[in-house]
């Protein structure tokens, strides 16, 4: 499979599996509505986490059929993974008086035990914003590995 195609796939999937997790944690809304509520407020963060993994898909599949051989790409793939994962986490939030993600109440009830209510209150305030910073981690993340792609071409032209 093509670099390219492969990317598109896998930026297609990390949105789905975004949208389920909306879904199956929505029990207040019908799916569509859901759905529909999630974008309206996250749609910055929901294509910036498909695009971003997409992205870092590409160059990764790119370094191989070239032959680089970067010492980034596991740590910037599993440093991409973290940041979706606090990026998704962050998003949800700014959900919750939607109605969606009913069961992100539960974690926020949780949270106040392991982090303290300041700290708590924090994340909850900030959360899209620190969505968004999550989101530039990620293209962070990316835009490191096409640099040291970038050099490795260089190198290969030298040698």
């Amino acid at each position: 499979m093509r670099p390219i195609q492969k990317a598109i796939i896998v930026g297609i999937i990390t949105i789905i599996v975004y949208l389920s997790v909306v879904v199956i944690t929505t029990t207040a809304l019908e799916p569509l509505a859901a759905i529909s509520a999630a974008f309206q407020i996250n749609s910055i963060v929901i294509i910036g986490v498909g695009i971003g993994i997409g992205l870092q898909v590409f160059l990764s599949e790119k370094s191989k059929s070239l032959g680089c051989k970067l010492n980034i790409q596991k740590k910037a793939f599993g440093g991409n993974s973290g940041s979706v994962a606090t990026t998704s986490f962050f998003s949800f939030f700014s959900l919750v008086p939607l109605g969606c993600c009913g069961w992100w109440l539960y974690v926020l009830s949780l949270l106040l035990g392991i982090v303290g209510t300041g700290v708590s209150a924090v994340l909850i305030e900030y959360s899209q914003v620190l969505a968004y910073v999550g989101l530039v981690i990620i293209f962070g993340f990316a835009g490191l590995t096409a640099y040291k792609l970038k050099q490795e071409q260089q190198l290969q032209k030298i040698v």
